[in-house]
Formats: structure tokens, sequence, C-alpha cells
């Protein structure tokens, strides 16, 4: 059988089912008794006030300028160590250098405080 033929097989099983499907529905909505439902509105009275709660205003900009502040570190060639040499690195070929960094020079560079 080809997949065309199969498809259209499908396809008429399909629009079958939907259609018996929605005869179902719509006797049952026919048959269901009905209930009006009625909304009494009066013009003159006015809406219910929404909670008067208002949170503070955000001075955003003094938030981010303590943020800068706070991380505002200034590092230059004197705050490295002498030692620490990079050396040349080929990560196509799976070189990734030799170089080497004692933990001393770590925490020399964190806290400089």
């Amino acid at each position: 059988m080809k997949s065309t033929d199969f498809k259209k097989i499908i396809k008429e099983a399909v629009r079958e089912a939907i259609q018996e499907e929605l005869k179902d529905i719509l006797l049952e909505a026919v048959k269901s008794p009905k209930q009006v439902v009625r909304e009494s509105y009066t013009p003159g009275q006015p809406p219910p006030n929404p909670p008067s709660y208002a949170p503070p205003p955000i001075d955003f900009r003094s938030k981010y300028a303590e943020v800068l502040g706070e991380t505002a570190l200034s590092f230059t060639s004197q705050d490295a160590q002498p030692s620490f040499r990079p050396q040349s690195s080929d990560p196509v070929n799976g070189n990734l250098g030799t170089g080497e960094l004692g933990m001393d020079q770590i925490m020399s560079l964190l806290n400089t405080k």
C-alpha cells in the first residue's frame, strides 16, 4: 500500500470520528435545559476602590552606583606576581601550555584590600 493511500484512509477515518463526536456534542447542547443568566447593573453605583497600597519608590541610580562602587577594584601591573609568565598555547592540537600558578600567587591577588 502506498503512503498516499494510507494517508487518505487515515484522513477519512479522522473526519468520520470528528463528525460523530460533533453530532453527540450538538445533541447534548440542544437537549440540556437552558439557564438564563441576568445581571443587574445600576449606573449610579461607583465601582469599589482597589486597595491603596503603593510600594515605596526605588532610587535605581543610587542602587547601581552602590553596586559599581563595591566592585570597582583597580588592579595594575604591579599587583601581578613577577614570576608568572604565560606560556604559548595551542588548543587546536591539545596543548594548553605548561604554565603553573601557585596558591600563594592566587591568594595574594585575592587579598589585595
